[in-house]
């Protein structure tokens, strides 16, 4: 029997640090064939990989799939970079679908922001006459405001339109929370017959419970540990972590940083203001593979986000993580965040941005039964979030 072949559509793929490598690799080994449309590599340091560029590695076989990138601008720091980034990418991409021969079976499509990458997705289902399946992970314009503080009808508008059409010319949208299905659904010009589902992210198999070890970046001492791993940006929140610091001076705790991005410059000038530094331990991006014996060193995981209602609605992708290895959970979230460390009794939740709230609620788990949380956490993801369960779900799509 002849291979299915997916087209995937993803503006960021092999060597940044995105589940969508996990899930190509998955359907490969299910007999899959798979060709990935990407960019060139530049997140989150905001410029090109080593050994990555216009001219550079721009087609290349990794585990069993055909990866071909298209040129775009780096992202830099700023937001005209981010734009420009963004923008680019669907250039390169409309040309591209313009002279490919490529013949695909499905386009699948894995949005985290932008949503302007599922137009690739689009205009190739519809050349090519093939289901196009898309992934939500960032809700548009919500994300764009809450991310860019930009509220004005002018650039809002023709975003929402952009969405309502990527919406309407696709076949089943898949989304990451059950909250963004009623989101979805509830749009004034979403076309009842598209048909949206919950399918929660999984975490990939190497994320497990290990033995602590003697990591050489984290000290091997009795000091309480909280990790956070990933992404180092506006939206993370993670403002709330000097302020709470400077409460727990007293205390016997350490907050372990492992990751960078845009936020990064302005989080270290806000440990120095609070005059925290000693409470801090910093490590650089790493791979994915070595993020687990990172978090088994530590005592909670800890994540938080802006204060708004999309995050309300958002289930991050480092919950899982954190969860598959088995650590409880601290929290500066609300809503479906919430919802889940509550459910599975595997840590606390504070309100967010408030530090005062988050101290408390260290104060307290440092008290706790965390090895009963711990087991909680693993036991939940198991349910929930295990990765056969969940790709055998979207088999079903798919055949």
């Amino acid at each position: 029997m002849k291979k299915k072949h997916i087209l995937v559509v993803s503006q960021y793929f092999y060597p940044e640090q995105f589940r969508i490598n996990d899930i190509c690799t998955e359907w490969v080994k299910r007999g899959y064939r798979v060709t990935v449309i990407t960019g060139i590599p530049n997140y989150p340091q905001g410029k090109f990989y080593d050994g990555f560029g216009w001219f550079k590695k721009r087609k290349e076989k990794w585990n069993g799939i055909n990866v071909i990138r298209l040129p775009l601008i780096a992202r830099g720091r700023s937001s005209i970079g981010m734009a420009l980034n963004y923008f680019s990418f669907v250039v390169s991409g409309f040309v591209w679908k313009l002279f490919t021969r490529i013949k695909a079976d499905y386009v699948f499509t894995f949005e985290v922001s932008p949503m302007t990458q599922a137009l690739i997705g689009v205009w190739y289902a519809q050349q090519r006459h093939i289901p196009h399946y898309l992934y939500v992970q960032d809700l548009w314009p919500e994300n764009v405001e809450t991310v860019t503080g930009i509220h004005s009808p002018i650039v809002i508008k023709p975003i929402d339109r952009m969405v309502d059409y990527i919406y309407k010319k696709t076949d089943v949208i898949f989304t990451t929370s059950p909250s963004f299905v009623n989101n979805i659904k509830n749009r004034k010009n979403f076309d009842k017959h598209t048909k949206v589902v919950y399918w929660p992210q999984y975490a990939e198999e190497f994320y497990k419970p290990v033995e602590p070890k003697d990591v050489s970046e984290i000290p091997y001492d009795d000091s309480f540990k909280i990790i956070f791993t990933g992404n180092i940006g506006y939206a993370q929140g993670l403002d709330i972590l000097p302020k709470t610091a400077s409460l727990l001076k007293s205390e016997n705790v350490n907050f372990v940083i492992v990751g960078d991005g845009r936020y990064m410059d302005e989080f270290k000038s806000e440990i120095q203001k609070y005059k925290v530094s000693d409470k801090f331990i910093m490590i650089p991006r790493q791979p994915a593979e070595r993020i687990p014996e990172l978090l088994c060193s530590c005592d909670v995981a800890f994540l938080s986000f802006m204060n708004t209602e999309l995050f309300e609605m958002t289930i991050p992708a480092k919950l899982q993580s954190y969860m598959a290895c088995g650590l409880p959970i601290l929290a500066a979230a609300s809503g479906e965040t919430k919802r889940i460390i509550e459910e599975a009794k595997c840590g606390a939740c504070s309100k967010i941005g408030d530090s005062k709230s988050l101290a408390n609620s260290i104060k307290s788990i440092m008290k706790a039964d965390t090895k009963t949380m711990s087991i909680n956490s693993r036991d939940y993801f198991t349910f929930h979030f295990e990765k056969k369960k969940l790709m055998n779900y979207i088999d079903k799509y798919f055949n």
